[in-house]
Order: C-alpha cells, then sequence, then structure tokens
C-alpha cells in the first residue's frame, strides 16, 4: 500500500511539472516580453485620441463679482461660440420658519449662440429663477398654433363663465349665513367623516 501512495505521488509530481506555469513571476520581470505586447495597442489608442481632441483657445474670459450674491460673466472662444450671464439674489419676502429672515432665490439671465454642424446660427436665450429655467430660440419647438373651431369652443365656454360669474354678483343674497353652514364640515369629528 505505502509503495501505491509513493508511485502516486512521483507520477503526480512528474506531472505537474510538465504543465506550463501559471502566475510566473520571470515573466512579469521581462520588459521586452510586456513592450512587445502592449506598444501596438497604446500608439493605436494615443493616436486615436490625438486625433479627436483639438485645441479651442479662449478669446475672451470676463467675470464682474458684485455685491449681495449678484455677477455679470462672458465669454468668447475660437470656435464661435459666444455667452453672457448674469445673476443676481431676488428677495422672495419673509421666511415663516425663521422670523426676521428673508427667503431669496437665485436669478441668471443669459444667452448664448454657437454655429450647428449644419452651419445654421443658433441663440438661445433664457431665464432661470424660482419658476424653473426657461429658454427661447428660433431653433426650438414651439407649440402648434390653437385651431379656429378649438378657439370658438373655449371663447364659448370662457363667455359662459363670465355670464354665470355675472348673474351671481347681480343676485342678492339672501340669507349668506345659510349658505356657509351647508358648507362646513362638522368640527366635532376631529377631521374625520362620520357616517
Amino acid at each position: 500500500m505505502k509503495l501505491l501512495l509513493v508511485a502516486f505521488v512521483l507520477i503526480g509530481s512528474c506531472f505537474v511539472q510538465g504543465l506550463p506555469q501559471r502566475g510566473n513571476p520571470e515573466q512579469y520581470d521581462d520588459p521586452s516580453q510586456y513592450k512587445q505586447q502592449r506598444q501596438p495597442q497604446q500608439e493605436q489608442q494615443y493616436e486615436r485620441s490625438r486625433e479627436s481632441t483639438t485645441f479651442i483657445p479662449i478669446l475672451r474670459f470676463e467675470k464682474e463679482q458684485g455685491e449681495g450674491g449678484s455677477y455679470k460673466t462672458a465669454w468668447e472662444t475660437g470656435n464661435n461660440i459666444v455667452a453672457q450671464e448674469e445673476g443676481f439674489l431676488k428677495s422672495l419676502g419673509p421666511d415663516p420658519d425663521t422670523p426676521g429672515e428673508e427667503i431669496n432665490a437665485q436669478v441668471q439671465q443669459g444667452s448664448y449662440t454657437y454655429t450647428a454642424p449644419d452651419g445654421q446660427i443658433i441663440t438661445v436665450t433664457y431665464t432661470a429663477d424660482e419658476r424653473g429655467f426657461h429658454a427661447t430660440g428660433d431653433h426650438l419647438p414651439t407649440p402648434p398654433p390653437v385651431s379656429p373651431e378649438v378657439q370658438k369652443g373655449l371663447d364659448l365656454i370662457y363667455a359662459g363663465i363670465r355670464a354665470q360669474e355675472e348673474a351671481a354678483a347681480n343676485q342678492p343674497i339672501k340669507e349668506p349665513q345659510q349658505g356657509r353652514r351647508d358648507n362646513l364640515i362638522p368640527q366635532d369629528y376631529n377631521g374625520q367623516y362620520k357616517q
């Protein structure tokens, strides 16, 4: 039995020596082998990135910082991009959570111009404030005009609403408290409806 075990160990060790080694540190120490494998790929990648990058100079850059969060800035690049922007803090009134404090919103207004790939000059004028970002430009899509039929229907609806408001204003109120009582929700139910 011992003889059989020794034979298997010897045969196994001979078999393992014949297999190619993985993770051999000597193969990583040979810089010529690494250069031969990696150099064409690196050169190709370098050429590709060098071709796609074009230097575009900044021709003009101006920035003025004012008091209280206001600023003005303008810049122009070598590929005909021109932009200007100004901003300031707008007071929205007193802060209901913190007495004596004001709520402010940053307002930014500006425009930028560039040449599209098809040669069209694109100009965008924008405003960003507490209501969001609003951009305008001739190239931006606009909603289609309202058809005459739809406009006539809207006019009739608005005329009916105005007529109802005028009739309600001219009608004398007999018992003003009665109408209010009908609309009140009883307060003794903790805001819950009772069936």
